[in-house]
Parts: C-alpha cells; sequence; structure tokens
C-alpha cells in the first residue's frame, strides 16, 4: 500500500474541476486531500464521489477556503458548524477526518499512524517584536488583506486565534497518546513552521499557520508531514523529517500540459532518493 498526497484542487474553477475526473485511480493505496477542495459544500462532495471509488480509502482535513461562511436558503453555516457539516459529507462517504480516531495501518515499511490535523493559524508568523494585535495592518501596508478576514468567521469562538488554540491543544493531547514506536504522518492544510512557508506575497504569511506547532515534528514521533495552501509545492526537511507541500493550486499555477497526474505526491513509502541531504526540492 502506497499513500499519496494532492491539496488546494480549488473546483469552484471548471478548469480544475475537468482535471480531478483524469486523476489515474490507485485501488490498493490511500489518498490525502489536504484542504481547499473549494469553499462550497457541492465541490467536496464531488471530489469524494468522484475519488472514492478509485482509491482504497480518502483521508481529509479542510482548508480554510472550505470553512468559508455559506448562506444558502435562508441557513448560514459559519465557524464551527461549517467544520462540522464538512465532516458530516465526509463520513457519508468513509472519508477519515480530524474528528476520527488516527488510523494505523500497514505499509511495504512497516505500520504507521495517519494523522488527519485541523489547526487554523494565529497571526503568530509576524515579524518579532510585532504585536499579534498589528499583524493584520502590518499586511494591509503592503496591500494584502486575506480573504479570510471577511468570509471566515470562528463561531462559538470569540477569534480566529482562539479557535486555533484550542484546535492545537485538542490535537496535541490525542497525539500524545499514539505508541511512541509508531510513526506519525501528520497531514495539516497549514505548515507546521514558519520556516516552511515560501511565497511570492511576503507578508500573507501571518495567515500561513502558528508558532504553537513549531516542534510538533521533534515532540512526536513523525516520518513524515504533509502540507497545503502556499500554492508552492515543495519538499523540505527539517532535522531530518520530511515535510511535503503538495498544492495544486488556481488553473493558472499548475500546467494543464502536464496534467493533474503528474502533481500527485508520494507520501509513503518515501519516493526513492529522497533523503535528508536533499534541502530544499521545488517542483513546477
Amino acid at each position: 500500500m502506497k499513500i499519496f498526497a494532492i491539496s488546494d484542487l480549488h473546483l469552484d474553477h471548471a478548469v480544475n474541476r475537468r482535471a480531478l475526473e483524469e486523476l489515474p485511480a490507485h485501488p490498493e493505496d490511500w489518498l490525502i486531500l489536504a484542504g481547499d477542495t473549494g469553499h462550497q459544500q457541492e465541490q467536496l462532495e464531488m471530489a469524494l464521489e468522484l475519488l472514492g471509488p478509485r482509491y482504497k480509502q480518502l483521508v481529509w482535513v479542510p482548508g480554510n477556503h472550505e470553512l468559508w461562511t455559506e448562506t444558502r436558503g435562508g441557513e448560514e453555516l459559519r465557524g464551527e458548524a461549517k467544520y462540522q457539516r464538512l465532516v458530516e459529507i465526509c463520513r457519508r462517504h468513509g472519508v477519515l477526518t480530524p474528528e476520527d480516531p488516527f488510523r494505523e495501518v500497514e505499509t511495504e515499511e512497516g505500520r504507521m499512524v495517519i494523522a488527519p490535523l485541523f489547526l487554523l493559524y494565529d497571526y503568530s508568523f509576524q515579524p518579532e517584536g510585532l504585536a499579534r494585535a498589528a499583524a493584520v495592518a502590518w499586511a494591509a501596508e503592503s496591500g494584502i488583506v486575506c480573504t479570510d478576514e471577511i468570509y471566515l468567521h470562528s463561531d462559538p469562538y470569540p477569534s480566529v486565534e482562539s479557535w486555533c488554540a484550542a484546535r492545537c491543544e485538542r490535537t496535541a493531547r490525542l497525539l500524545e497518546a499514539v505508541p511512541r514506536e509508531l510513526p506519525l504522518i501528520l497531514i495539516n492544510h497549514f505548515p507546521l513552521r514558519r520556516d516552511l512557508v515560501h511565497i511570492r506575497i511576503p507578508r500573507f504569511i501571518i495567515w500561513c499557520g502558528t508558532r504553537r506547532t513549531e516542534q510538533w515534528h521533534q515532540r512526536f514521533k513523525v516520518g513524515a508531514v504533509v502540507q497545503g495552501h502556499l500554492h508552492v509545492r515543495t519538499t523540505q526537511w527539517r532535522d531530518g523529517i520530511r515535510f511535503e507541500e503538495v498544492s495544486l493550486g488556481y488553473p493558472r499555477q499548475w500546467s494543464q500540459r502536464r496534467g493533474i497526474a503528474s502533481y500527485l505526491r508520494q507520501i509513503w513509502p518515501a519516493p526513492r532518493g529522497s533523503s535528508p541531504e536533499e534541502g530544499l526540492t521545488w517542483y513546477r
């Protein structure tokens, strides 16, 4: 059994919807969907209906776009309620989510634990010495304000920061309970470390994660980490641990000529030739 991953499918774009239909089947393998399938429930449902029959098991974590508030038929879904609705959709399709027990699996390189996470961000990736309350204003100085500031709400939490703190605390307790002899594959939409963020718009970094998770790759026994969000595909190593950014992205950010299959990343077993000495590898 192999484990593959892709993220940021953004199925609100017709080009990406058509491309998804071409993703090849791997009926004996698992597929990780690391967030931002789209910003509407139907886009997640479409992805699961299409990909479910092609893979042995799907694993999903939410991205920021999926958490955007939706209003339809007089019902407004926001914050935790929107997230729980997406979890319900996943469960109807037999998809693993951050609300399910971590799954122990047998791979070609031994037993692993698959750990889908939902951790959010808290603006703490801002420069040293800058007060957190000033982070959004600092980003706005360069003309950057993430759309999350309009469409992502934290109800019933008073702020995204407090929601992030609660998710990190809950998740850390769950990870602590995993037997230390079993390596983890951690899956989160947002990067776990600030130094993993390589983006073309530098001040967007405040919407990219939390410093609370900076040492999680050492705190827990981690085999690999899967992330998305940045739309900048990389393999990076920290302390001997492999971090894979597996985004597809918006249509202008990937090659339709090459096709979507070339953007499917093998996570486990590690691709042949992959080693900590490789440093930073960029994928186009």
